[in-house]
């Protein structure tokens, strides 16, 4: 069974705590690999060396530091079998899911090297005479990258390439459930001599130990964090006495307006893909239905047969198998207890609402609930498994006041082939993104952010850029008559 390092300063180092964390394999509950819980003392020794090679780093020509990053996707495109092999195997996603998710990261990793010569600052007139104010986009210096356990590999990606070719270093803490990846792409940085030691680094281990390490500590720069909002709290709590800047991505309910105007088909088939994805876990998944009165039944059992047509097995055994294991007992336990409690208070089950009869590992059936009330916890609480609770609506009004009515902000949709009601959607929900007759999924030139406690900041594009910036203004005199 493989063992994992730390990897600090350019080579590979033994924690030195002596406790080590299980990786598990969601499909088949064996233990497949051992990582190390880190400590705040490997925290301390990543964020040094990292702070010690920001300096140089961020005087490497911007050209430069694109080429390298650009060199990082081509890396994991020579190993992308074995990317989608661990992927499946930590994680739990199907074939094509995993395919695509490291496809997506060698994507990012090529899109982002291009902004090399797009990092550009201004020049803007000045009060005074004989003097020019110039603006200077300068990088943040060293960014505590958190990774989630949901999309490894490619969020993964956002962070590192976002850092390396805006100029900063970076220290990483893969999600203790999914370290595996994020060693694999390890070794690829450790055989490419043109990244400087203490550039690139990671500290395995938990939350409350790595992450509270990393957000508390005063060289961090920059926390960028995806996870919880319950996580994504404790990281600003941190912060905040260093007064250390947060990038967040967090939790979702992301509502689905499907109106009398829409095309029934394309809205089943597209919410079917939106909800269960990644077996439910992200944070754009369609979480809760909204669908008008006189169209619900028809929709319902559209929806109903699509759910009816995914097959259910280990993924790494099945490339055909459309749902995959949860990523944890315990997550198995979160949503079939969420389930069970919508039933006690009336909600009905179309299809699924139990635990999926496999041998071994965290399956969940997929799920549809009726007769929910947009009050209930069911619609109200991120669910992130295999479940879609449904309510009714009458009025547009009343659908994008209930989509509205929640403590989250960051993915929402809408079905309609009227394209009044489409604008009137896109106008007023107030969420980061809005998907018109359309999966929900983003595009890494595009901006990838959160309202409310869905997070602060925001990835992708050239908005997401500008995160791991500062600005530097300089007010130059000169003295026109010294020549």
């Amino acid at each position: 069974m493989k063992k994992h390092q730390l990897y600090i300063e350019g080579k590979y180092t033994d924690s030195t705590g002596n406790e080590w964390l299980d990786i598990i394999n969601p499909a088949t509950e064996e233990v497949i690999s051992q990582a190390p819980r880190g400590t705040d003392k490997d925290v301390d020794r990543a964020v040094q060396a990292a702070f010690d090679a920001q300096k140089s780093w961020e005087l490497k020509p911007n050209i430069e530091r694109g080429k390298i990053v650009r060199k990082l996707g081509d890396a994991i495109q020579e190993k992308r079998d074995t990317f989608i092999d661990l992927l499946q195997e930590e994680q739990g996603k199907n074939y094509d899911l995993a395919q695509g998710e490291v496809d997506l990261a060698i994507d990012y990793f090529h899109y982002m090297s291009e902004w090399a010569r797009r990092i550009e600052g201004d020049i803007v007139p000045s009060d005074r005479p004989n003097e020019n104010i110039y603006i200077y986009k300068k990088p943040i210096g060293v960014v505590a990258g958190i990774v989630p356990w949901n999309f490894p590999v490619f969020i993964l990606a956002r962070k590192v390439a976002s850092a390396l070719v805006t100029g900063c270093t970076l220290v990483l803490k893969p999600s203790q459930k999914t370290p595996n990846t994020t060693m694999e792409f390890t070794k690829i940085v450790d055989k490419m001599k043109e990244i400087p030691k203490g550039v690139y680094n990671v500290v395995t281990g938990t939350g409350s130990e790595v992450g509270n390490a990393l957000a508390s500590h005063e060289k961090v720069a920059m926390i960028s964090m995806t996870g919880s909002i319950a996580a994504g709290t404790k990281v600003m709590e941190a912060a905040a006495s260093n007064i250390t800047k947060v990038n967040l991505e967090l939790g979702g309910k992301a509502p689905a307006i499907v109106t009398k105007h829409a095309d029934l088909e394309v809205a089943a088939e597209n919410i079917t893909t939106s909800r269960l994805a990644n077996n439910g876990q992200a944070c754009t998944n369609a979480e809760r239905i909204y669908v008008q009165e006189d169209i619900a039944d028809t929709f319902i059992y559209k929806l109903k047969e699509r759910f009816e047509s995914q097959t259910i097995d280990n993924p790494r055994q099945n490339k055909e198998a459309d749902i995959g294991p949860l990523i944890s007992g315990d997550r198995l336990k979160t949503v079939d207890d969420m389930v069970q409690k919508a039933k006690e208070n009336g909600a009905e089950v179309v299809i699924g609402g139990e635990r999926a009869n496999q041998d071994n590992g965290y399956f969940y059936k997929p799920t549809i609930l009726t007769n929910v009330t947009h009050e209930s916890d069911i619609m109200q609480e991120e669910i992130f498994g295999p479940v879609i609770p449904i309510d009714t609506f009458q009025t547009l009004d009343e659908a994008i006041e209930k989509g509205n009515d929640t403590v989250y902000g960051l993915s929402s949709s809408v079905y309609t082939e009227d394209m009044n009601e489409a604008m009137r959607v896109i106008n007023e929900l107030k969420f980061g993104e809005t998907y018109v007759n359309r999966e929900n999924f983003e595009a890494v030139q595009g901006y990838h952010a959160g309202m409310r406690k869905s997070g602060l900041g925001g990835t992708d594009g050239k908005h997401g850029i500008e995160d791991f910036l500062v600005t530097h203004v300089v007010y130059m005199q000169y003295n026109k008559d010294k020549q």
